[in-house]
């Protein structure tokens, strides 16, 4: 056999042999599932996954999620062979500070990274977003430009992903939405970081899948070879209404001495360790460090890159046709989610307040839906089943379904983690907003994808009603309290608690606006009234003065939401009182010191906040907190707020103390 046909067949070799050198010279990692795992993104890379090197953001290239994130190794690895995203250099300084080659994937910082992954479970929901734009996109293109947007997606997923209750709400609605051009590829090793799996599961993942009516491709040989993996993928492609689940049985850190068990999850196999594994793949120059020949490079380009080039060329030819006949889908396709497109159309975003003077903010944010739906046609959305109660569907909207595609209301079900995490999927497929609802209380169950999507960038948009106490009944399971601040906290997250329509609108403006920012919007069941509409400009510093004081200042008092107007009844008539309106704490952060003190003014101790959450951080704004630090009650919204203090008879009280 030639040398060069030596190289050529041991493809799969030397990409093991640079996850085991990364690991070892980071002296950090997870080598054992990179290692079994090789052979499937090989053949990926190879021959399936089409992308373009010259054109990285091409919206059809095929996607690909690595929900198990601490596989980086093999991710990194695999762009340097088959693309020129990553030099070796980069494979060199893998995990170290400041480098592309972080300790799991990150989408913004790495290019050819399609979703941050990390977190065990969010790849899969990822995954299922990115699938859901493909086919709501490809639905909204006329018949003769259906290939604009016809891509696959793949996911790769290990044991620890399905064990994440994540994992079964996304696996559950994709199967439910036929997403056929999504396929699952499950490295089964049986071995998680604390020992085998059988130590926390005995579950058969085969029947979990065909009761969620997946289409399954089980290969039963242990470590399946590159064709058995090639044959799989092609029939998988070939799925007409569901998504396809391909098992691979592998051998976890295989060749290692310790092959097969937990001791080569999480930790690098060193020098000697990994010259037997080398060897043990049985191909020349196992034992040099970092080094691929060059024939090999020629092999990966030539498929891989070639390939990509070739579909992006045939895709370039049909989009132009579409620019000249169809002009507005094309820049929808483009241009849909970037700041410049979006502030054209919100030019012509108005609200209309209801006629009884005052209303509920959810209600107003259903109302503002309607009209940006009226305005963007790459618009999508759901709520966790609670769409009736947050107001998330709107009128002439249908549902996006296995029948219907082009609808636009996604019915999450009670899934708000998936929900969330699906959301991010959509967002990072590119052209297409979108946004997802359910209760301030359920924020809870949403949290770590939120985080994700501040993380990786994503301009999430999170609508959360039923804000406080106020909501009555249900009692203090449904309550939020803590939530706000929670929310608050999260780095590059912008959260707004609009007081009337008007604040809702802008609320929605910022929101669609950001590029990289989530935004969390917290509404309010009860009617509040309308006080904002000569402040709109002010409402985008986060924080403005509602109403001056007349005579000498004595005291500044900040409110937000529902309290905005409680507060302005209970100090209208003294001229003394400064009323802050605090759309947004995270907005108003990042505002001069000069504009902060001037809204504020420069007395911390004359600052009084009002806000019927929880108080911490409050603290931060005034030295006077009314808060409520306790769980709810279940009763009328009215006894409700009486029993807890916040009515305008005893507000008022605790402010004129502080005045005196």
């Amino acid at each position: 056999m030639k040398k060069e046909d030596l190289y050529l067949n041991n493809d799969i070799a030397y990409l093991r042999g640079l996850v085991i050198d990364m690991i070892n010279q980071a002296n950090s990692g997870h080598p054992g599932m990179a290692i079994g795992s090789a052979p499937t993104l090989e053949v990926l890379y190879k021959e399936f996954i089409n992308l373009s090197t010259k054109h990285p953001a091409w919206i059809n290239r095929d996607r690909f999620v690595l929900s198990a994130g601490h596989a980086s190794s093999l991710m990194y690895a695999i762009l340097h062979l088959a693309t020129n995203y990553l030099t070796m250099d980069d494979l060199k300084k893998f995990r170290q500070i400041d480098s592309l080659t972080p300790g799991h994937p990150e989408y913004h910082h790495t290019l050819g990274i399609d979703a941050t992954s990390g977190p065990l479970g969010q790849g899969i929901a990822q995954a299922v977003g990115l699938a859901i734009a493909e086919r709501h996109l490809n639905a909204l293109l006329p018949d003769k430009y259906k290939d604009l947007i016809n891509h696959y997606t793949y996911c790769l997923c290990g044991d620890g992903c399905l064990e994440e209750g994540i994992s079964q709400e996304a696996l559950a609605i994709a199967s439910h939405l036929k997403l056929n051009r999504l396929i699952l590829i499950y490295d089964k090793n049986d071995v998680t970081l604390d020992g085998p799996l059988a130590l926390s599961s005995d579950e058969e993942v085969l029947l979990r899948f065909k009761a969620l009516k997946w289409n399954i491709i089980n290969l039963k040989n242990l470590d399946p070879s590159r064709d058995e993996i090639s044959k799989a993928i092609k029939k998988a492609k070939k799925s007409l209404d569901r998504p396809t689940l391909v098992l691979t049985h592998t051998t976890i850190g295989l060749g290692s001495t310790h092959q097969g068990t937990n001791k080569v999850h999480g930790s690098p196999l060193g020098y000697e360790d990994g010259l037997k594994a080398k060897k043990s793949y049985n191909y020349p120059d196992y034992d040099k460090e970092f080094y691929i020949p060059e024939e090999v490079y020629r092999h990966y380009h030539n498929l891989t890159i070639k390939r990509g080039n070739r579909a992006y060329h045939k895709w370039e030819k049909l989009f132009k046709e579409l620019k000249i006949e169809h002009p507005d889908i094309a820049k929808m396709l483009s241009e849909g989610d970037k700041a410049s497109y979006i502030k054209e159309q919100l030019v012509n975003l108005n609200y209309d307040e209801n006629p009884s003077g005052k209303e509920a903010t959810r209600k107003d944010s259903q109302q503002i839906l309607t009209k940006l739906f009226n305005l963007f046609p790459n618009l999508i959305g759901g709520s966790a089943d609670v769409a009736g109660s947050v107001l998330t569907k709107v009128k002439g909207q249908e549902d996006f379904n296995a029948n219907n595609y082009a609808g636009t209301n996604i019915n999450y079900g009670i899934r708000e983690f998936a929900m969330a995490a699906i959301n991010n999927g959509i967002l990072l497929h590119g052209a297409l907003r979108s946004y997802g609802g359910c209760f301030l209380i359920f924020s809870d169950y949403l949290k770590p994808a939120i985080r994700l999507a501040a993380l990786s960038k994503l301009p999430a948009i999170y609508l959360f009603s039923h804000d406080s106490i106020a909501l009555g009944e249900d009692g203090p399971t449904h309550q939020p309290i803590e939530q706000l601040a929670m929310l608050r906290s999260i780095p590059n997250v912008n959260v707004y608690r609009p007081m009337d329509g008007y604040e809702v609108m802008m609320s929605y403006q910022m929101a669609l606006l950001s590029e990289m920012t989530p935004s969390v919007i917290v509404l309010s069941r009860q009617a509040l009234p309308y006080l904002g509409k000569n402040h709109l400009n002010e409402m985008r510093k986060g924080a403005y003065i509602l109403k001056r004081e007349s005579a000498e200042l004595k005291l500044v008092v900040i409110a937000s939401g529902s309290e905005v107007s409680l507060a302005y009844q209970a100090i209208i008539d003294n001229p003394h009182i400064r009323l802050v309106s605090m759309l947004s704490t995270n907005v108003f952060d990042k505002q001069d010191e000069a504009y902060q003190k001037e809204v504020l003014g420069e007395d911390y101790n004359r600052r009084v906040y009002i806000e019927m959450l929880s108080s911490y951080g409050l603290y931060k704004y005034a030295k006077h907190i009314i808060s409520y630090d306790h769980y709810g009650m279940s009763g009328k919204e009215k006894d409700n707020l009486l029993k807890a203090g916040f009515v305008s008879e005893v507000i008022a009280k605790k402010i004129l103390a502080l005045v005196e």
